[in-house]
């Protein structure tokens, strides 16, 4: 059994849902749902990273751990990593990130995620991807595209259709050609502790800043990330008001 945490950064300030870890979903906040989620997960301990006293409050009850952080973090990575360093943990700690808008993510992809990173020593990142079977993904830039090696691991994320097929992508052909595993990224890590510290010493890399893409400041500093496939997404977390919508239809019909 591998020994893992999850921590869920959850803040307030939200640019399009203000407030978004307290939206009501089946009459809880959605950051309970979450916690929960974490619970069921097999990890050694869940740790809720927020920068606001009403996200804590909201969790009061569960065996959740509170580690109140900064409110001027950047990322969900660097707030995960100043809850790792209150809290003490060594270098090898496996922590696995657990977005606060993310209710659908299935308890048994986070352990084996946290178990695929643990297995190996090449790699101190590990996420996640799922084929591509729609033609429409491949040129929706919201859709993040992945290319692997030949051993799992990241060669680049991008909003581009990538791999590019010359012979069909400049066509209008309705169907996705089978000749290649076109994969979509799912933004669920697992990391040491000790890579978080690296991590939050990088400048920002001019690629990540094309792409609007954190993760290729890993790949531009020359780091590796390991990519289990899955074979289907797990259903979007909360993004828009639309989202919003669709996340309590889906709790209400349970």
């Amino acid at each position: 059994m591998v020994d893992f945490k999850i921590v869920i950064p959850a803040r307030h300030a939200s640019t399009r849902l203000p407030g978004k870890p307290l939206l009501d979903i089946a009459g809880r906040p959605m950051i309970v749902h979450v916690c929960e989620r974490g619970l069921e997960s097999g990890a050694s301990e869940v740790v809720l990273a927020t920068d606001d006293e009403r996200i804590a409050e909201a969790v009061a009850g569960l065996p959740v751990r509170v580690v109140m952080t900064r409110a001027d973090h950047h990322s969900g990575t660097e707030r995960i990593r100043e809850a790792a360093d209150i809290i003490g943990w060594t270098d090898d700690t496996i922590v696995v990130n657990l977005q606060g808008d993310e209710p659908f993510i299935p308890p048994d992809l986070k352990r084996r995620l946290a178990r695929l990173l643990a297995k190996q020593d090449v790699a101190e990142v590990a996420t996640l991807a799922t084929p591509i079977v729609d033609r429409a993904e491949i040129f929706n830039p919201s859709v993040v595209k992945v290319v692997l090696d030949r051993d799992g691991h990241a060669l680049y994320f991008s909003r581009a259709p990538i791999p590019w097929h010359r012979e069909s992508f400049n066509k209008t052909d309705a169907e996705l050609p089978l000749v290649f595993p076109w994969l979509r990224h799912i933004g669920v890590y697992a990391y040491s502790v000790g890579f978080l510290h690296r991590y939050v010493s990088w400048p920002p890399s001019e690629l990540e800043a094309v792409e609007s893409l954190e993760q290729l400041r890993i790949l531009w500093m020359g780091e590796r990330i390991l990519v289990m496939p899955v074979e289907s997404a797990p259903e979007a977390g909360v993004d828009t008001e639309e989202d919003l919508h669709r996340v309590r239809a889906r709790f209400a019909a349970k």
